[in-house]
């Protein structure tokens, strides 16, 4: 069956051997994509790099500044690079291809993280059939964070033969048929080249968005629900329904519109388009069938700007969805019943805060 892999195949992945690990955890599938953990294995590195024509050992050995254990936590700085194998092996059949991305929480801690593999020039692409190992790039780039192995940074989806891309055409109908989008606070249902989402910043004196704040503590990413939000965010009022945008800072703010991922799809949140901004609107763009269901959630977004500072006013177009057909109906669906963090979200900061 063409489309998006589903949690029972990622289980028969691991049964026959296409996904190797010691001490698999069940508990990594997710209804169409699978966490992956940070190995003991990790290095801190000059610069960033891919690896097109080599193994990405290889490519190690002139790079590496210091070589750390992860066995016990490592303070992951603020702007230094950083490249961790992962636990997880490839060894992909029968035309299986995929890409990652980070998970909703690194996205919400300004993580920057990007998957390499062998002899591909790409981030975050696996080739089809691909076979060997695989590292993950991390960069922290708002808050000094304490890492060690086994923790989940970020989330790979896999595809049997090809990807297939719901059309505009076919988005609108399914509209009509079984609600995808929930207008709020005046937005309007705007599909083109997808589901074309925007930034709520429409209640007049109260939070709107967060902006990261500078000489922060270090965070925990074991510690859930712990670090106190005043220590790490302002909080940001809009009283003209716009804010801006300011260079390198790091901003989370939510859309106007409530989004619904069906049973038998799956949507991925397009993290840069410079049709709609000089911007990045969302490092964390994997969407499980089941998010929102039944009547919408709102999605969060992570924004950032690396060249100029931006205005952005409320109802602004933010960013786009994608939807992707799975290869059949999802068994398992994103909510409370797996322990999903984000059903149901509002402004939501990652897990960490309390």
């Amino acid at each position: 069956m063409i489309g998006s892999l589903t949690y029972s195949d990622y289980k028969n992945l691991y049964k026959n051997k296409q996904i190797i690990k010691e001490n698999f955890d069940s508990s990594q599938i997710q209804p169409s994509s699978l966490d992956l953990t940070l190995s003991d294995e990790c290095y801190e590195i000059k610069h960033s790099f891919l690896s097109p024509k080599n193994m990405v050992r290889d490519k190690l050995e002139n790079l590496v500044l210091k070589k750390i254990n992860l066995q016990k936590s490592h303070i992951f700085r603020i702007n230094k690079t950083y490249i961790i194998k992962l636990n997880e092996r490839l060894n992909l059949k029968n035309n299986i291809l995929g890409h990652c991305n980070p998970k909703s929480s690194t996205g919400r801690l300004d993580i920057f993280c990007r998957t390499i593999v062998d002899y591909t020039d790409e981030y975050e692409k696996i080739p089809k059939n691909y076979c060997g190992e695989i590292f993950l790039e991390v960069t922290s780039r708002s808050f000094n964070i304490k890492l060690k192995s086994g923790d989940k940074l970020n989330q790979l989806r896999l595809v049997s033969k090809k990807h297939v891309f719901l059309s505009d055409k076919e988005l609108i109908k399914l509209n009509e048929k079984n609600k995808i989008i929930f207008p709020t606070n005046n937005s309007h249902i705007k599909i083109e080249n997808g589901l074309k989402i925007t930034a709520d910043l429409s209640q007049f004196q109260k939070i709107v968005a967060y902006s990261a704040k500078s000489n922060a503590p270090i965070i925990d990413f074991n510690k859930i629900n712990f670090h106190k939000i005043k220590n790490y965010w302002k909080e940001i009022l809009s009283d003209k329904k716009s804010i801006i945008i300011k260079k390198n800072k790091f901003y989370i703010l939510k859309s106007k519109e409530k989004v619904r991922i069906p049973r038998n799809l799956a949507g991925e949140m397009i993290p840069y388009d410079t049709r709609i901004g000089d911007f990045r609107a969302h490092y964390a763009g994997f969407f499980d069938p089941g998010f929102g269901d039944p009547k919408g959630s709102y999605a969060v977004l992570e924004v950032k700007t690396n060249e100029l500072p931006f205005l952005l006013e409320d109802g602004q177009t933010i960013a786009r969805i994608k939807y992707e057909k799975l290869n059949k109906k999802s068994n398992i669906v994103y909510g409370k019943d797996i322990k999903s963090n984000y059903q149901d979200q509002g402004l939501k900061l990652s897990k960490h805060f309390k």
